[in-house]
């Protein structure tokens, strides 16, 4: 492969759509660092695993030589994202915008290259702008051409109401691209009607129009929704090493493909090819591809020691192989009297409710320092230090403090 071939399978690996193709070989060819923008809205003050699917497309072009840009929306924040919405979503205090922005930041460069990464915000030209300049900018689209945004479109026929303020987001988002004179924007694939605003509002002003490239939604931990905190099917970018690991080896085997395409650095293409044919003859354990990505996600966001440490606490309990001192331990205050193992189970995150951590002891599914218990009335108390353990793959190191 030539060198424009290699960076054009770099940049389409995992992409649902790049839009124009031949427009962005054009552009590499040129020679030029091109200008490569993707935006965060700071809805929330913590990024997962999700969120590192367009970051770790972005450290590709960081390593092909081109500018990127990280671009945080703290004044789009603000009118709030209609995206996949079937109401008005609230609009983000000032405050809450600035506090979950500074996490941002901070977050971004466990993928990014700092020194390579542009940080902006979009209040810096919106902040400028007059109510004239935000209603010429309105002028330049129709209301007939907002309605064709498919959540837009199936609002409006089933009589939901749409906010005035909610079609100016893509507009917003769009003009981002004129303000960064943008060779690429990158987005999920829910984002490509504002992704394409980007392209009609640069033509309008006289510049080339960005190549857009869009990237799919992430599955969470269940393998059918999106990956999102409000579903609970996430991994979030600052989670214990131990929680990612042990995370990700419950994933699907069909999942995990779709992880290693969408989120591995190290697992080129052809091999995940071969990896694929090896689980299928039998030469390769799943579990054993999992353990590698397992510890690729860990390695990434904690170092190759905590990594490594959180390998061997999985072995030791999942496998009986090591010592279950490498897992951290969490304290939980406990009452004088201490805790009942239902509850114990429950206050540790292992069970959602009593009566459920009532129902694995039942099933034999409870273990103390890998020994099945059976006796839900059984009390611990202040002192009390072990491995939990709910079915094969939660477990938890526990001290019990005094509350």
């Amino acid at each position: 492969m030539s060198e424009l071939e290699q960076a054009l399978a770099t940049i389409a690996r995992g992409a649902d759509e790049i839009i124009k193709r031949e427009d962005l070989a054009e552009r590499l060819k040129s020679g030029r660092p091109l200008r490569i923008k993707a935006g965060f809205d700071p809805t929330a003050p913590d990024l997962h695993l999700g969120h590192t699917v367009l970051l770790n497309k972005m450290r590709q072009f960081q390593d092909l030589g081109h500018q990127v840009i990280f671009l945080i929306g703290d004044f789009t924040g603000m009118i709030g994202d209609p995206t996949g919405k079937n109401v008005t979503r609230k609009p983000l205090t000032r405050e809450d915008v600035l506090k979950n922005a500074e996490t941002y930041a901070a977050q971004v460069y466990k993928v990014l290259d700092r020194d390579k990464t542009e940080l902006r915000f979009n209040s810096e030209w919106f902040g400028k702008m007059t109510a004239a300049d935000m209603i010429k900018l309105a002028a330049q689209h129709t209301v007939a051409r907002m309605l064709e945004r498919d959540d837009f479109a199936k609002r409006y026929g089933s009589q939901q109401p749409i906010a005035i303020h909610e079609f100016l987001y893509p507009l917003v988002q769009g003009y981002d691209s004129v303000a960064l004179k943008c060779d690429v924007e990158l987005g999920g694939t829910d984002q490509k009607f504002n992704l394409l605003m980007g392209r009609a509002l640069q033509e309008h002003h006289g510049q080339p129009p960005q190549i857009v490239l869009t990237m799919p939604l992430l599955e969470g931990l269940d393998g059918v929704h999106k990956m999102s905190k409000s579903l609970g099917n996430y991994i979030g970018i600052d989670e214990p090493a131990i929680d990612m690991v042990t995370k990700t080896m419950k994933i699907g085997d069909e999942l995990m493909w779709r992880w290693f395409e969408l989120l591995s650095f190290d697992v080129s293409l052809a091999e995940l090819e071969a990896m694929k044919r090896d689980i299928a003859s039998g030469a390769l354990n799943p579990r054993d591809a999992k353990l590698r990505l397992a510890r690729e996600l860990a390695t990434r966001f904690h170092g190759a020691t905590a990594a490594e440490q959180a390998i061997a606490g999985w072995h030791a309990v999942v496998r009986g192989e090591g010592d279950t001192s490498l897992l951290p331990l969490n304290e939980i205050a406990v009452p004088a009297e201490g805790l009942r193992l239902p509850a114990l189970l429950t206050a540790a995150g292992l069970t959602a409710s009593n009566s459920e951590a009532n129902r694995k002891i039942k099933e034999r599914a409870a273990r103390i320092d890998t020994e099945v218990v059976e006796d839900a009335q059984r009390v611990f108390e202040v002192g009390f230090e072990g491995v939990l353990q709910v079915g094969k793959r939660n477990f938890a190191r526990v001290r019990l403090t005094a509350s």
